[in-house]
């Protein structure tokens, strides 16, 4: 029940002494308030990153061909090799808990070009021949028209999605682009759809620079037979890829007579070992910054207990007409604990205003300047507050234990013949 006496009582003690006791709190806020600080900018960097691997499917694989490393059966070491549709066929029958297994060729290298013209322009384009999966395990936007469907690829058709990069170099602004042709090398491909990609890497201009054609149009076009480039294989959700992905291996080696040893000759990329690792790095940033937060609010505690010490030893006399008059040891006790936490939860209250006020001007200075990489919305839930409201209370009972137990330790005579 309020007792106005009491907090009157409670404001008086802590007010008598204004520079002591912001002193004392400042240790609690800035405790607090870089605990905040630094939870925030470890989700910043966790939102960026996640930002960065976009929307594609974390639990997937890129495979690819390198060099045979090591001979085996009678074929020699140094050669080079090439996946072909037995290759996906085998892995979609042979290997469970798959859900995509998409083939993928691509005209040129590494961030290669191929000339696509239209009409009197022409531009270098990444060109990927794909089946209709693709889009579930590199998610893009379809801004106009549609993606390619399996009656493409059954009937060979020889349609393109573009990307808006694509779209303006080969077309004038405001031109519809559906239903027109663009020639890639010398082949004619009916423009279906438009896409976007987003992503914070700084490569989303790049992407949006791709053509994807059906892989068996793209085949037939440019006489790749059923050579396959590279695949994207995608594992169903509760199996992680990085578990299954040796079979995977397995299957490859046994079909191209490779060493089962032979680790270099399959080249991939893990996007699950990579994610997992990236989520490991981010609870460990927050252990730290909670390790960190709590040990500077820790001093702050120490100083609020050392503080209400020195205020118990100047209340001697006080306490012992109060415990003469007949004030309970429980009285005397709680009057300095509810002191402490009060002290203890309106530093700390100010901490997380000032915390959340930063927070709201960085992420406003981030909406007003070009995206940062690997940095975006930093921020902190209701669950940290709360558990940092909680830690405020916990540190202020304890901060007034010891003190509490001095005060009611004092006995009346001694207290009334203290100067």
């Amino acid at each position: 029940m309020f007792n106005r006496d009491k907090w009157n009582e409670i404001l008086e003690v802590l007010t008598s002494n204004w520079i002591r006791t912001l002193l004392t709190a400042f240790g609690v806020f800035w405790g607090i308030f870089i605990l905040i600080l630094l939870l925030a900018a470890g989700k910043g960097l966790e939102n960026g990153i996640r930002a960065d691997f976009g929307n594609i499917a974390t639990n997937s694989l890129f495979m690819w061909t390198q060099t045979v490393t090591k001979s085996y059966q009678g074929m020699s070491k140094g050669r080079r090799y090439s996946y072909d549709l037995n290759d996906v066929r085998d892995i979609k029958n042979n290997v469970e808990n798959l859900r995509f297994v998409s083939p993928r060729n691509r005209l040129g290298g590494y961030r290669g070009t191929s000339n696509v013209i239209r009409g009197l322009k022409t531009g270098g384009f990444d060109v990927y021949g794909d089946y209709p999966e693709i889009i579930q395990q590199e998610p893009m936007d379809i801004i106009e028209g549609r993606f390619i469907n399996y009656n493409d690829i059954d009937n060979k058709r020889k349609v393109a999605i573009i990307g808006q990069g694509v779209k303006r170099s080969l077309y004038d602004i405001g031109e519809d682009v559906m239903g027109t042709y663009i020639k890639i090398n010398g082949v004619n491909f009916m423009v279906i759809g438009t896409y976007e990609k987003k992503t914070s890497g700084g490569d989303s201009e790049e992407e949006s620079k791709q053509i994807y054609v059906p892989f068996t149009a793209f085949s037939q076009a440019f006489n790749r037979g059923d050579k396959v480039g590279w695949m994207a294989i995608t594992a169903m959700d509760g199996t992680p890829i990085t578990d299954i992905k040796e079979q995977i291996f397995d299957i490859v080696k046994k079909n191209h007579k490779i060493h089962p040893e032979d680790n270099r000759a399959v080249g991939h990329r893990d996007l699950y070992e990579q994610f997992s690792r990236v989520l490991s790095l981010f609870t460990a940033l927050k252990v730290i910054a909670y390790f960190v937060g709590i040990l500077v609010l820790l001093s702050g505690i120490i100083g609020v207990s050392n503080i209400m010490l020195i205020v118990v030893k100047e209340r001697t006399r006080e306490i012992g007409i109060r415990r003469a008059v007949g004030a309970t040891p429980a009285k005397i006790r709680s009057q300095i604990l509810v002191e402490s936490v009060f002290l203890t939860i309106i530093s700390g209250m100010a901490g997380i205003v000032f915390g959340a006020l930063l927070i709201y001007g960085l992420n406003y200075a981030l909406d007003m300047t070009d995206p940062i990489d690997m940095f975006a919305n930093p921020s902190v839930n209701l669950g940290v507050i709360s558990t940092a409201l909680t830690i405020l209370i916990v540190s202020g009972l304890f901060a007034g234990l010891i003190p509490a137990q001095n005060a009611i330790k004092i006995r009346p005579i001694e207290a009334l013949s203290t100067d």
